[in-house]
């Protein structure tokens, strides 16, 4: 038995209830894993409110965590008990343990905590693949980055910076501007004070940015297109005010714009493109490229808690619960 926090009905974050569940069967291919730290993603919020469909009639939120193997199946040769690994999947993470497939797990290097592994994996894992792929970022180029104060956002201004990017971020108040800026940010804007498009205008001497990267949503995706230079790419990767409303494809053709809303977990679909992305992410991090200091940890027992904050923006960085 374990304890998890279940969702019987789409709704508010009140509709997350503490439940005991069996132990989940090992199958021949799958590790069971002892959570030690389980990170929050927006699109917990998204399941939960049933925003994104439920696979069944109950739901157990959580897309990322880190732990140790308890157990492994009989065809699993690549784990044993006492290794300590992390993963990403859509769902299932809010439990002290759980069943995964192995393919699907990542050994933790030495040097990473879990507490950081759990708060960077799918965060650092989406950066990797908006930088890389959704637009591949060159040297010199102007970026715009929605909520750069986020988990995400943060670690976006510092990879940006890595690649040798003019970074401009936005975010909501002082503290917030304030935290961005120290995360490879070139330039923060405060979006509740100031004119972004006037802002990256003047920032850029009127080229404006190759690209945004827009996980605000309906808030945000008229400002960004605004923000682009001819050709420029929008790429939508959250909603964290809500779903894009009012967009047309005639919107790209002012600039010759291009759209995309890629989605994380086909991106590293495959077990060697997830480890490649993990082995790039990890090495950063080791190397002190990625800073990952601004994590929260909180009981597994204050979900609900965690998640108004966080529907709320009263979040800044990763937030990670403790079983």
């Amino acid at each position: 038995m374990g304890t998890a926090y279940l969702a019987a009905e789409p709704g508010g974050p009140d509709v997350l209830r503490r439940v005991e569940l069996p132990d989940d069967a090992l199958g021949p291919t799958q590790v069971r894993v002892r959570h030690t730290a389980i990170g929050v993603n927006f699109i917990d919020t998204y399941f939960r409110s049933g925003l994104y469909a439920w696979p069944g009639s109950q739901l157990v939120p959580g897309s990322e965590a880190a732990g140790v193997v308890v157990e492994v199946g009989r065809d699993v040769t690549d784990f044993a008990p006492g290794d300590r690994v992390v993963y990403t999947t859509p769902l299932g993470a809010y439990r002290t343990g759980r069943a995964v497939e192995s393919d699907r797990l990542v050994p933790l290097p030495q040097n990473l905590d879990d507490t950081v592994a759990a708060a960077i994996f799918l965060k650092g894992l989406t950066a990797h693949y908006l930088v890389t792929d959704s637009h591949p970022v060159r040297r010199g180029e102007n970026i715009l980055v929605h909520a750069a104060a986020g988990g995400v956002g943060l670690l976006l201004g510092q990879w940006l910076a890595h690649l040798g990017a003019n970074a401009i971020g936005t975010a909501g108040g002082p503290a917030k501007t304030a935290l961005a800026a120290g995360y490879g940010y070139a330039h923060v804007i405060d979006y509740t004070q100031d004119d972004v498009l006037a802002d990256v205008r003047r920032l850029t001497g009127e080229k404006l940015c190759a690209a945004a990267y827009d996980s605000v949503g309906r808030d945000t995706w008229r400002i960004s297109l605004d923000c682009l230079a001819v050709r420029g790419s929008f790429v939508s990767f959250g909603q964290s005010s809500g779903p894009v409303e009012g967009f047309q494809l005639a919107d790209l053709a002012r600039g010759s714009f291009s759209a995309s809303r890629p989605k994380l977990f086909d991106f590293i679909a495959s077990p060697a493109e997830l480890r490649a992305r993990a082995a790039v992410l990890f090495d950063l991090v080791a190397k002190g490229v990625l800073k990952t200091q601004e994590i929260t940890v909180r009981p597994l027992a204050d979900v609900v808690a965690v998640h108004t904050d966080l529907e709320a923006r009263r979040t800044v960085g990763s937030t990670v619960l403790v079983p």
